[in-house]
């Protein structure tokens, strides 16, 4: 899982975002709210955790800033404000939970996986005679199991979950290699890696633009 958390108290970031690896998860922190809109940009997040007294901006704009922008990822409002108008106002805006500080850190937990449950893709998929189940993490063909490596199931994952779209190298390699110093040929390396055990021209080359996973049906 990969969570976005916007939070300009230093101490409290660094505290969730360790919390989070000791439970696989991993977190793109920023401080400073106005990288939103790259970030948004280029990365592909399970949940946003955002904070609503920021330095720049009103977390409550930002809500609404992420849902005129067509983004659906569910977000939580982390917050020292208790009062029901602000969790009204955020309601309103396009949040999915809220959570008023001070508070357990199990619970964020429990909430931010609860929240990624919500947009998971179906737990099995086909792409001609190739049988996802993304909860097992398995891949069959013609009944029987295909190994692939660890990387190219995240790309995997992310095909499927932009299905249809065409996802750009630069998305890829955030969300599979997390800004990590590799280049566009170890993308084609992986995408060679998938195109072995798809069905022939599943996934599409857009050249200088990116990829795109079509034929792909829910079960």
């Amino acid at each position: 899982m990969k969570i976005l958390l916007i939070e300009d108290d230093k101490v409290l970031g660094e505290s969730i975002q360790e919390y989070f690896k000791l439970h696989s998860i991993e977190t793109v922190w920023i401080q400073d709210e106005r990288k939103l809109p790259n970030l948004l940009k280029v990365y592909e997040f399970d949940v946003i955790v955002l904070d609503l007294m920021l330095s720049f901006s009103r977390g409550e704009d930002l809500i609404t800033f992420i849902r005129d922008n067509k983004i659906t990822t569910p977000i939580l409002i982390l917050t020292a404000k208790t009062e029901l108008s602000s969790k009204e106002e955020c309601f309103l805006r396009g949040a999915d939970d809220y959570l008023s500080k001070p508070f357990e850190p199990k619970e964020l937990l429990l909430r931010v996986r609860a929240l990624s449950k919500r947009i998971q893709i179906e737990s099995i998929l086909t792409v001609g005679d190739v049988t996802i189940n993304i909860d097992a993490k398995t891949i069959l063909k013609n009944k029987k199991e295909i190994k692939i490596s660890k990387t190219a199931w995240d790309l995997l994952t992310l095909l499927i979950k932009r299905k249809g779209e065409i996802v750009d190298t630069e998305t890829i390699l955030n969300y599979v290699w997390g800004g990590k110093a590799v280049g566009d040929e170890v993308v084609r390396t992986y995408i060679k890696e998938l195109r072995k055990i798809l069905p022939y021209d599943s996934i599409k080359t857009y050249k200088g633009r990116g990829y795109r996973l079509d034929n792909i049906e829910e079960n």
